[in-house]
């Protein structure tokens, strides 16, 4: 525990993506003695993982397509969203709001801005998201999780703290294990997922180029792989087929089981996927989603690639001859995925959770942290809650 108890609220979009880093953070600050509580939207209520101290309060947030029409509806929600976080504030009396991005994130900063609450925002991804970037100018901090964030305009640059993205307390667990011993004739351990809904090219490529690896190589492989239920059968039979030993499922509640007996793991880019895999030290084959919102797994992609640690097929190119060449290149010899694990661990930062608490922290609390500001030393790296219904209650957006 760390000073006087305080109250801090956390807003967050309806992904794994925004939440799970929202409950990283939300289970630092309880340990160390505060009051915690959740502002997300239906969707984001329903995400696994949230820790049982944690209220979740589900507002509108208000959606904004292309069709300017759609607006009117989306403004009227926002409106609505930054009332009942007002309320809540009225009871709660937050020291600050920490925003994760996704559009829960912008009727509740809003609500803070005009109530004078200090605010903070954590991007997870490479590139500026649409309501972080809105927000930039106004709020008080924002945490990175890259040294080199696109659409982040240089003039807010004392503001910006890099500080990593948070990762499940089980993930973390393993940075300090070594990479599982691979000998030449020793099984390969290949882990392959497509994010929460799992992605279909995986599962019409992946068992195609693992088939057109050498004998030698391809008679050493035990493949774990996450699939839509609407494609198991065919992948299991396509697996069948290539006579490669593949475990296959819709989802593993014992991820962090898997990526620590993994060698190579083959997937989308995701905020959290990086974060996990840099956190861990393991070897990756990366195909980042083409429709990602300003193409932000590529550049979640870039800094690990550019050490060493793994190696990214853009969609359009993403074929079972080319996943073959590069998986060939990185597992020819147990010395070569050794040194790619080595130069993803080195990516990692693990102090992340750590480091954005003692950010959050710094409102009400002690001075800001200089040691997690862009340019300075980059680190290596039971409370009461306001149940659902008290303050903020869930609302129809009509």
């Amino acid at each position: 525990m760390t000073g006087a108890s305080r109250h801090y609220v956390l807003a967050a979009g309806g992904t794994g993506g925004h939440l799970l880093p929202a409950f990283a953070l939300a289970t630092e600050l309880e340990r160390r003695g505060h009051h915690i509580a959740l502002i997300t939207d239906t969707r984001g209520a329903q995400i696994p993982g949230k820790p049982d101290f944690l209220p979740a309060h589900v507002i509108p947030a208000g959606r904004f397509g292309k069709n300017p029409l759609s607006w009117i509806k989306g403004i009227r929600a926002v409106l609505q969203g930054r009332r009942m976080a007002l309320r809540l504030f009225d009871s709660f009396q937050p020291s600050a709001v920490v925003g994760f991005g996704g559009y829960p994130s912008l009727p509740t900063v809003l609500a803070a801005k005009s109530a004078g609450v200090p605010t903070v925002v954590h991007e997870q991804n490479a590139v500026l998201g649409r309501v972080n970037r809105l927000f930039a100018r106004h709020v008080d901090a924002i945490a990175t999780a890259y040294p080199e964030v696109e659409r982040l305009d240089p003039k807010h640059s004392r503001k910006v703290h890099l500080v990593g993205n948070p990762v499940r307390a089980g993930v973390l667990s393993l940075r300090d294990e070594p990479f599982p011993p691979l000998g030449e004739e020793g099984l390969l351990r290949v882990l392959v997922t497509g994010g929460s809904q799992g992605a279909r090219v995986l599962s019409e490529v992946v068992p195609d180029g693992l088939s057109m690896l050498p004998p030698a190589l391809r008679q050493r492989l035990q493949v774990t792989q996450q699939c839509r239920p609407e494609d198991l059968d065919a992948v299991r039979e396509r697996y069948r087929n290539h006579a490669i030993p593949a475990e296959l499922a819709t989802y593993f509640e014992d991820m962090s089981a898997r990526l620590a007996d993994a060698h190579l793991f083959i997937g989308r880019a995701g905020a959290s996927t990086i974060a996990e895999l840099t956190a861990v030290g393991r070897p990756a084959i990366l195909i980042p989603l083409p429709i990602a919102t300003d193409d932000h797994q590529a550049a979640n992609a870039r800094e690990l690639a550019k050490a060493g640690g793994a190696r990214v097929i853009r969609q359009e190119r993403f074929n079972a001859k080319e996943l073959a060449k590069q998986i060939k290149a990185l597992a020819d010899n147990p010395q070569g995925l050794g040194r790619a694990a080595h130069a993803a661990w080195n990516c990692g930062r693990p102090r992340a959770v750590e480091d954005l608490a003692d950010l959050v922290e710094s409102f009400g609390g002690a001075e800001m942290m200089d040691v997690i500001r862009v340019g300075g030393n980059n680190a290596r790296g039971a409370s009461q809650g306001l149940p659902v219904g008290q303050g903020a209650v869930r609302e129809s957006a009509e």
